[in-house]
């Protein structure tokens, strides 16, 4: 792999940019459509609550256990003795020996298969394993998610030929770095536009890739990668602008490290900008075949996400610990901090949001593992919440820790205090809330899969561009449905004595069981009154992901604190933090239902337009630009308004 050589301009897609509708096509052919196995969640947002698909819960495969155990124990010891995180947050980067340990434990094919070199450990055992190094740093945490989660090994493993898997997987199981090359400096959550392109040679006998790609996770120390490009469209390829898999090797030809980024955490990444001039691709090193790229992208995700609910529960756990210990001990105005009420309550809803969060983890992992349900939505629901909750966590602790919560650890170190490094866990923690899908696109992908029901039977009748024929007979069906549907809504069975071996947390479920079919019936109601307008009202969209997610994650800590208890029936904790728990959301549910007819959308989404089209922008006069002159004019060069008298950015305009 060659390092800023001289720039070559990316490829750009010959047709320009992509329309609004066509995005949204490319998009929704990318779809998993079909739901083969049953799921939790979309029975929810249909009106059903089957606790029956979650309770018991999958047990874990002994044997794994068993093998986990032991590299567990070996992982635990190596980060304790090997991993200072607070030095790779100051030097910026994960030293090698640090990853040549990892590698010699077998850490980077936790979950290939072990006829390829793995491990073939669980989704539970990888889970704890990401928690116990990223509770030391969690840039170290990142190099092995990345790897396993997003990059080559989970696709390959799924999608890929025999002759792939044995070529590849077992130098990625012994620590080949691998990354995952989708996002360009134009396309973030928008696949339509990618610019990176593929094209045959002459002869046929290979691909020539040409691009660039953003943010690439282990890009720059990356042995290989999983890149998609778009590639020309041809007979036998439905896809008007195929998206295509490819498994490219970093050392070849023409693979270009054009910069390393840096961030404001995660500080030890290793990411950058990919830049790919003429690189010769073999025909074998295409993954499930052409035109299947920007889906095996999705479907990867849809399992790679629970890695960062365990980094989120993890990082919760620390920082509870922290904040308890500073609670008790410092002492104000005569007493304890976390005795005054204003502190209380904040430490009270981290315990109970901790557990919640170490819920959903532990009930999504035994999901994934035990493979009889479709999980995509509890997965992308159990990414949004975590890492919203998580941040949330965070600041809370920063706020009790007071002035040493925003003080390095370093600085604290240095002056003799104990060096708890809340202000590191901060930085490090908000990027949770962006990469694998923002917490904005999260809700329009759960928001999608909530209504795909109904448009299965009615979306043609609140859809413009459908013909009028198609509108009548849609019209015709949705009348026939509803007609026993909607009534079914409003019946049903959650009241005592139901749930009722769950003691104290009955009241809850049923809760959650009145909830599913009020959910169903306002999501019908949302549908009737916005029609084919929903899509563009998100946040609509974004309450009725909230009610679902809160509701999902109450149904998560019911079940945990039940087993916990029955493990240890005189340790009445865990249905104590369950309880607290599910009151708060209960508040946050209701209060949700209210803001879905009666908001401020409309006169929210209008100031947006307003401060868009600069009527705002009184608000910076007499401020200095946050850009220097330089950095303007290089703005001024990059869009070609050199010499034009594009205005001075306003203060505050660093995007």
């Amino acid at each position: 792999m060659s390092a800023n050589p001289e720039p070559k301009a990316p490829a750009q897609a010959a047709s320009g940019p992509a329309s609004e509708a066509e995005s949204r096509n490319v998009a929704e052919a990318a779809r998993e459509k079909k739901w083969e196995k049953e799921s939790f969640m979309r029975a929810f947002f249909e009106g059903s609550f089957r606790l029956d698909l979650l309770d018991p819960p999958p047990p874990p495969d002994p044997e794994k256990e068993a093998r986990a155990k032991p590299f567990l124990d070996k992982l635990r010891e190596f980060t304790e003795r090997s991993i200072d995180g607070d030095a790779i947050d100051r030097e910026g980067h994960v030293p090698e020996d640090v990853l040549d340990g990892l590698r010699e434990l077998g850490a980077f094919g936790i979950k290939i298969p072990q006829e390829y070199g793995g491990l073939g450990l669980s989704q539970i055992a990888y889970n704890k394993a990401l928690s116990i190094v990223s509770a030391r740093c969690a840039s170290t945490g990142a190099f092995l998610s990345a790897h396993q989660s997003i990059g080559v090994p989970q696709p390959l493993t799924r999608f890929g030929t025999e002759e792939q898997k044995k070529k590849y997987l077992p130098r990625l199981a012994a620590g080949a770095l691998s990354a995952f090359a989708l996002t360009e400096p134009e396309v973030g959550s928008d696949p339509a536009n990618l610019s990176t392109t593929a094209r045959l040679s002459e002869d046929g006998s290979e691909w020539i890739l040409n691009g660039e790609k953003l943010w690439c996770t282990n890009g720059p120390r990356s042995e290989l990668m999983v890149v998609m490009a778009q590639t020309p469209p041809r007979e036998g390829i439905k896809a008007r602008k195929p998206i295509t898999a490819f498994i490219v090797e970093s050392d070849w030809d023409g693979v270009e490290v054009a910069h390393h980024c840096d961030f404001m955490g995660l500080k030890g990444l290793s990411n950058g900008v990919i830049r790919f001039n003429d690189v010769r691709v073999p025909l074998d090193n295409v993954i499930w075949g052409e035109g299947q790229g920007l889906k095996l992208a999705l479907i990867t995700l849809n399992t790679g996400r629970l890695s960062l609910p365990a980094f989120c529960a993890t990082a919760g756990k620390g920082l509870l610990e922290v904040s308890r210990k500073w609670a008790a001990e410092r002492v104000q105005w005569g007493q304890a901090i976390g005795k005054h009420d204003a502190v209380a309550q904040l430490l009270g809803r981290m315990a109970a949001d901790t557990f919640a969060m170490d819920a959903g983890v532990e009930l999504t992992s035994a999901m994934a593992d035990a493979e009889r349900l479709d999980i995509r939505l509890e997965a992308a629901i159990a990414k949004m919440w975590h890492s919203e909750t998580a941040w949330r966590v965070c600041d809370d602790a920063l706020q009790i820790r007071g002035g040493r919560g925003y003080e390095t650890a370093d600085s604290l170190r240095a002056r003799g205090e104990t060096p708890y490094p809340v202000e590191r866990a901060m930085r490090d923690l908000r990027i949770n809330l962006i990469f694998e899908g923002s917490s904005e696109i999260m809700r329009l992908f759960i928001a999608r899969e909530a209504v795909d029901s109904h448009l299965e039977v009615a979306g043609d009748m609140v859809d413009p561009r459908a013909p009028t024929g198609r509108r009548v007979t849609a019209a015709l069906r949705g009348g026939l449905h509803y007609a026993w549907w909607y009534p079914s809504r409003w019946l049903g069975w959650g009241s005592w004595p139901r749930y009722g071996k769950y003691g104290r947390l009955a009241t809850h479920l049923r809760f959650v069981d009145r909830t599913s079919r009020r959910l169903a019936r306002n999501i019908f109601h949302c549908m009737a009154l916005h029609g084919a307008g929903l899509e563009k009202r998100q946040a609509v969209l974004g309450r009725i992901v909230e009610i679902g997610a809160e509701a999902f994650m109450m149904t998560a800590t019911c079940i945990r604190a039940r087993q916990l208890m029955e493990e240890n029936p005189e340790d009445t904790s865990p249905q104590e933090l369950a309880d607290l728990f599910c009151q708060q959301a209960r508040r946050r549910i209701d209060d949700t239902f209210r803001k879905l007819f009666l908001n401020d959308d409309v006169r929210t989404y209008s100031g947006a337009r307003s401060a868009m089209e600069g009527r705002y922008g009184w608000l910076a006069d007499g401020l200095p630009s946050v850009l220097s002159e330089e950095d303007l004019e290089a703005q001024r060069k990059h869009s070609g308004k050199e010499g034009s008298s594009a205005p001075t950015a306003p203060a505050g305009a660093g995007r």
